[in-house]
């Protein structure tokens, strides 16, 4: 089957999950990997063997940075925003399931891959999954057979006790009875296992030869709509597009979201208001304060807020703002506060925080932030579709560089400019941070990261008004995101999210890795 779906989503890719957990590609993901895995096993689950490659960035990080908890949470069919996310593995242990987690050398291509194997219920399966960034996933195989599920359809998935050819037949019979574009035969210890996407009633003979059928229901916000005809998939093409049009860039990427998950454009501004609210409760919860035993930071938003505000600081009015929104967000996700992973965890307060912070200093509207973010995820769309955001494949430039480029294009257009102003902001952007390695301190999503947020922010600020000030970008935003992928493949393993490599290897980091492994009982 062909990779699917055919083109990333705002709200899938870019703009979410809506989550708790340090980070997206750890805790979100892991929690979707298992909630397929439960549906794999219809709920019933005596066992749980975990493998993670040795050579992977799960095999240093699976703990301090979620991927155990979201599992877990996963398997116990919890949502990822759930307040019980901290007690995920004790949970588990709790309703009877047996979790082993190990490590060895598997040889695995991706750093994000997990191994599952299941017992429950009379039944044993296996599935193999990968973490891809943000929060997104794609499982790659069942019982040995290649999938490529994705988690935005309803799966059912037909094991049959009969030969190739007989299943070949029943998965023609799926797809002319129920229109289905795409089926999938492999033979598994089960017999042949038939994937169709939707709803699949069986009837008359066919129906003999299913031993048994399971539903795999979506983990993404929007499904893969029947529609696969995009206005655009690049900034080029966007800006062709838009010849003789004179849209916004939130307008576009309305019209993009809406074609690509077959919804109404009303709906596309209804999700993104619902996801600016959180993220300004999250705001509103790290200025108040949080507490949270295993984190290496303490309360520094409310400070500096209080001390801008006292004019103790350099005067910096707007970026001193948007530095204490980004702060704010950055100590709500390490608290495991509610927060949307924008483009993801580890990098959700660069560009939220620029967003909400100007608005607000331009005293805004709520429209105008959901304005801004539309036209933030929409240069999100171009990097997901031609790069990645995952840290563990191309450093934080994917993170913090792409949020920064998101954030320079909704800061135009909070300012009024044009979609081609919001396109060069986001290339100079980008363009200022490539190269940008990810090293987390003791594999907590903290240190160097809350300092990388406000930079990205802060460049984000700059480039926008550059574009506005009509500033030449020399090269184009296409271009600067391939870079930005081709250097991602030069950056050794090391600065990729690994712990191994950079500011975590030095021997103050040692010591807070040190501290925080001494901590009994953290939270």
């Amino acid at each position: 089957m062909a990779s699917y779906p055919p083109y990333p989503s705002i709200f899938n890719d870019v703009i979410g999950p809506v989550m708790r957990g340090p980070s997206s590609s750890h805790c979100a993901a892991a929690l979707r990997i298992g909630r397929i895995a439960r549906d794999l096993m219809a709920g019933r689950l005596d066992s749980v063997r975990v493998r993670y490659d040795s050579a992977g960035s799960l095999a240093h990080t699976h703990r301090s940075q979620g991927s155990d908890m979201g599992l877990c949470a996963g398997l116990l069919g919890w949502e990822a925003t759930d307040e019980r996310m901290p007690d995920a593995e004790t949970a588990l242990a709790t309703a009877g399931v047996d979790l082993r987690i190990t490590v060895a050398d598997l040889g695995d291509r991706h750093p994000n891959t997990y191994r599952l194997e299941m017992r429950g219920g009379g039944e044993q399966h296996a599935l193999v999954a990968i973490s891809t960034g943000g929060g997104m996933i794609e499982v790659t195989e069942i019982d040995g057979a290649p999938v490529a599920m994705h988690g935005d359809w309803h799966y059912a998935l037909f094991f049959c006790e009969c030969d190739p050819c007989q299943a070949a037949q029943l998965a023609a019979y799926l797809r002319e009875a129920e229109g289905v574009a795409e089926t999938l035969v492999h033979t598994t210890q089960l017999g042949p296992l038939v994937e169709t996407r939707g709803r699949s009633p069986l009837t008359d003979a066919s129906a003999s030869a299913v031993r048994k059928v399971r539903r795999i229901a979506p983990v993404l916000p929007i499904l893969a709509g029947a529609a696969t005809q995009l206005p655009f998939r690049t900034a080029a093409e966007m800006l062709t597009y838009n010849e003789g049009r004179e849209l916004t860039a939130s307008q576009l990427a309305v019209r993009y979201e809406a074609a690509r998950g077959s919804i109404a454009g009303s709906d596309v501004v209804a999700l993104m208001t619902d996801h600016i609210r959180v993220m300004q409760a999250g705001v509103a919860r790290g200025l108040a304060g949080t507490e949270y035993a295993d984190r290496i930071l303490g309360r520094q938003a409310a400070r500096f807020q209080a001390q801008a505000d006292a004019g103790q600081l350099l005067d910096a009015a707007m970026l001193n703002r948007i530095i204490t929104y980004v702060t704010a967000l950055m100590e709500a996700k390490s608290a495991l506060e509610v927060i949307v992973a924008a483009p993801t965890a580890g990098a959700c307060g660069g560009l939220p925080g620029a967003c909400l912070a100007v608005a607000d200093a331009m005293d805004l509207p709520e429209e105008a932030k959901v304005r801004a973010m539309l036209a933030a995820g929409l240069i999100g769309v171009f990097i997901a579709g031609q790069a990645t955001f995952a840290a563990e494949l191309a450093g934080c430039q994917a993170e913090c560089g792409a949020g920064s480029a998101m954030a320079a294009a909704g800061l135009v257009e909070l300012a009024g400019g044009t979609a081609h102003q919001a396109v060069s902001a986001a290339s100079l952007a980008l363009q200022n941070l490539l190269g940008m390695i990810c090293d987390p301190v003791a594999n907590r999503v903290e240190v160097p990261c809350l300092g990388k947020n406000v930079l990205a922010a802060a460049n984000a600020l700059t480039c926008a008004n550059m574009a506005l000030s009509g500033f030449d970008v020399v090269v184009p935003l296409d271009e600067v995101i391939q870079a930005m992928a081709e250097v991602g493949r030069s950056l050794p393993a090391s600065l990729r999210c690994t712990g191994l490599g950079g500011l975590s290897t030095t021997p103050a980091a040692k010591a807070v890795e040190r501290r925080l492994a001494g901590r009994s009982g953290a939270k």
